[in-house]
């Protein structure tokens, strides 16, 4: 599709519908309700090609960045690797728009976003007697210079397992997508920041100036965040938030804030209001002994539009300093 209300992208592409869910994450999945709104229960879980939507990016003239996959997950392990490369085809035949690859199958990004992973894809086009894909493949370079890669992480569980993978992955851009928010994430190891840390005071500059003489940039390029929207959203704690904004911001790695979702902090008093420790836990009839523990009070509103996406009073928009063709 050429649109999308998706605030970190400017148009979603899906050659591949439907996904079957790997992590609480997955729990409340808007693809998934959308998918049984329009087709009926059931038929988010089977995963479908949609080759009739692989040309559509070469007919699109403006650049834009393209999020791929909205409707499913084009690293699912129902997925042949010689249709993975000849979504990657089409992605290198059009340099001009920025492609953002979210996935939870670690393992799959893992696989093939190196240089034997292109092997692997271009021998899987050959195979399949697709010698247009493996030509194309073949004859790109490696990374493609406008694929984004990313994970998405809702815990620091599968933070702990998907992060190394995506930075174990050759790519332009890498960045998480920490949506739905479930718990507290820390990412100082992935951003560098334990490493800042031991040299008492220097911090971030000196990191800065060392970073590409040591081979080390982070890794990660950019830090979504958002909390569950919909009627069975989960309730976040702002505290884990805000630490994701604080540690980007000491690592100077952009931090986008998409929505609070169907909760944010109570501003008026008015809704539902609930209680939430820093450990998650909820707290309908909050116990006097708690207080002074971190305990937010948070409102459930209408929509995601009303809970607003501003965080302590401000919007974070930042994006990765990306260009076509390469960062800037």
């Amino acid at each position: 599709m050429n649109t999308t209300t998706i605030e970190w992208t400017d148009a979603s592409w899906n050659p591949v519908r439907g996904c079957t869910k790997v992590s609480k994450g997955c729990d409340h999945c808007y693809a998934e309700a959308i998918s049984t709104h329009w087709n009926g229960s059931g038929s988010f879980d089977t995963v479908r090609l949609m080759p009739d939507v692989l040309d559509a990016p070469r007919r699109w003239r403006t650049p834009r960045r393209v999020f791929v996959n909205s409707m499913g997950d084009v690293l699912h392990e129902d997925i042949p690797d010689a249709y993975i490369a000849r979504v990657l085809a089409v992605i290198a035949a059009t340099p001009q728009h920025s492609y953002q690859l979210l996935t939870k199958r670690h393992g799959r990004l893992r696989t093939l976003f190196n240089s034997q992973g292109a092997l692997r894809l271009i021998d899987a086009a050959d195979a399949a007697g697709d010698a247009a894909t493996a030509q194309a493949l073949y004859a790109a370079s490696w990374p493609l210079p406008n694929l984004w890669l990313g994970v998405s992480v809702e815990d620091q569980h599968w933070a702990n397992l998907r992060i190394p993978a995506l930075l174990a992955a050759d790519a332009t851009v890498r960045f998480l997508s920490v949506e739905p928010l479930l718990g507290p994430v820390d990412l100082a190891r992935w951003l560098g920041l334990e490493w800042m840390e031991s040299f008492e005071g220097w911090g971030a500059e000196l990191f800065t100036s060392l970073a590409g003489r040591v081979g080390i940039d982070g890794g990660l390029h950019w830090v979504i965040a958002g909390g569950e929207s919909g009627p069975r959203a989960r309730t976040p704690h702002p505290d884990w938030f805000r630490t994701l904004r604080d540690q980007c911001d000491a690592a100077k790695v952009p931090f986008f804030f998409k929505q609070w979702g169907q909760w944010s902090p109570d501003l008026d008093g008015r809704g539902r209001l609930v209680q939430v420790l820093p450990t998650g836990q909820i707290l309908d009839q909050p116990r006097p002994e708690n207080f002074g523990e971190g305990l937010a009070t948070m409102r459930r509103c209408a929509s995601k539009r009303a809970a607003g996406r501003q965080l302590d009073g401000r919007l974070h928009d930042a994006f990765p300093h990306h260009h076509p063709g390469g960062l800037s």
